[in-house]
C-alpha cells in the first residue's frame, strides 16, 4: 500500500535520474559562487523541491494517525538528501559528459528544504481552514 502512495515520487526520481544523466553539453558550467543562482540552480531547486513534496505527501497520506511524525520528517529529509548526493556522484563518475558539483548539491538541499516548507505551509493552512 505504501509503495502505491509513493509511485509519484518514484516516477519523479526516475525522471530526475534521466535528466541528470543527459550529456552536459547543453548546460552552462558554473565557474564561481556568484554564478550559483543561475537557471541551472533554479532547476535543481525545483526538481528536488518537487521530489520532497511527493515523498512527504506519500508518507503523510500513508500515516494518517500522525504517529512518529518527526522521525518521518527527518527520515524523509535524509533519504531525499542522500538521493540528491547520489545524483551528483553519478554525474561525477558514471554519466558521460556530466560533472557533479557541490553547488548543485547545495541547490538540491535548498530545494528539499523549500519543498518541505511549502508542503507543511499548505498542509497546515488547509488544516486550519477545515477546523
Amino acid at each position: 500500500m505504501l509503495l502505491r502512495r509513493l509511485l509519484p515520487s518514484i516516477a519523479w526520481a526516475i525522471a530526475i535520474l534521466v535528466l541528470m544523466g543527459l550529456p552536459g553539453n547543453y548546460f552552462p558550467k558554473v565557474v564561481s559562487f556568484w554564478h550559483w543562482l543561475s537557471y541551472d540552480k533554479l532547476i535543481h531547486l525545483f526538481i528536488f523541491g518537487v521530489q520532497a513534496v511527493l515523498v512527504i505527501h506519500g508518507f503523510r497520506v500513508q500515516n494518517l494517525s500522525g504517529e512518529k511524525q518527526l522521525s518521518n520528517v527527518v527520515g524523509i529529509f535524509l533519504a531525499v538528501t542522500i538521493f540528491a548526493g547520489i545524483t551528483e556522484l553519478l554525474q561525477s563518475f558514471v554519466f558521460y559528459g556530466r560533472h557533479g558539483n557541490v553547488y548543485d548539491f547545495l541547490a538540491d538541499v535548498c530545494g528539499i528544504i523549500i519543498g518541505f516548507l511549502i508542503y507543511y505551509w499548505l498542509y497546515f493552512k488547509k488544516k486550519q481552514k477545515s477546523n
